[in-house]
């Protein structure tokens, strides 16, 4: 039997695939923000001295990378239920996908912290800078400048893991597709046109990474 795509059912959609992507940018944003600061309280954890401090972030890398999103998302959304900790499909999305990027997050910074020049460290002692500010403006800036690639990198994964929500329900835009597709059953187009849109959403997260990278860190190589 012969198939003919029939593209007005995305076109007559468009307002719910909007919805869908604004969630999506919705969580995305703010799980990484929230991930790239515990990623860097992780890698002050991995880099520190302190044995109590290192074992806890090796213990949450280890955890979070080496068990499954989905599992994490699940844990989240109905096993804390079972402890009397209840959220929302929002909460838990984000929640997972900020612990989950930041596991990934910490090892990236730490391998940029550890890449510094501890020649440069001393220099800002010497120069009388208090513990807190050679971290900052001595280790941490160009630290970033070194893995800002690694780390968009991550960031890309990270928006493609947030189709994974759409288990839970949180209405982005996977969970979009998937519930007018359960109802036209027009599932070519539909996952067609989502396809598209997760690369254009991938091209504009690169383009703007890109800004970024020439007004702040124009010592590194540009983003290829």
């Amino acid at each position: 039997m012969e198939y003919t795509p029939q593209f007005s059912v995305v076109w007559n959609n468009l307002s719910l695939f909007w919805q869908g992507l604004v969630l999506t940018l919705q969580i995305v944003v703010v799980a990484i923000s929230i991930g790239l600061i515990l990623g860097i309280l992780g890698a002050l954890g991995r880099t520190s001295e302190n044995r109590v401090l290192n074992g806890i972030a090796i213990a949450y890398v280890e955890f979070f990378r080496n068990t499954p999103f989905l599992i994490q998302l699940f844990f989240f959304f109905f096993g804390l239920p079972g402890l009397g900790i209840r959220m929302s499909s929002w909460q838990a999305a984000v929640l997972a996908l900020s612990i989950n990027f930041g596991a990934y997050a910490t090892e990236i910074v730490r391998a940029g912290i550890e890449g510094i020049d501890k020649g440069q460290v001393e220099a800002g002692k010497a120069l009388g800078f208090k513990p807190m500010q050679v971290f900052r403006h001595v280790v941490l800036i160009p630290a970033l400048g070194n893995i800002y690639p690694a780390l968009v990198s991550q960031v890309v994964i990270a928006v493609l893991f947030s189709s994974v929500v759409s288990q839970i329900s949180a209405e982005e835009l996977t969970f979009a597709g998937n519930y007018l597709q359960s109802r036209t059953f027009r599932s070519f187009e539909i996952y067609l046109a989502i396809s598209v849109i997760y690369i254009g959403l991938v091209w504009f997260i690169k383009l703007v990474a890109f800004l970024i990278q020439r007004q702040f860190f124009a010592f590194t190589r540009y983003i290829r």
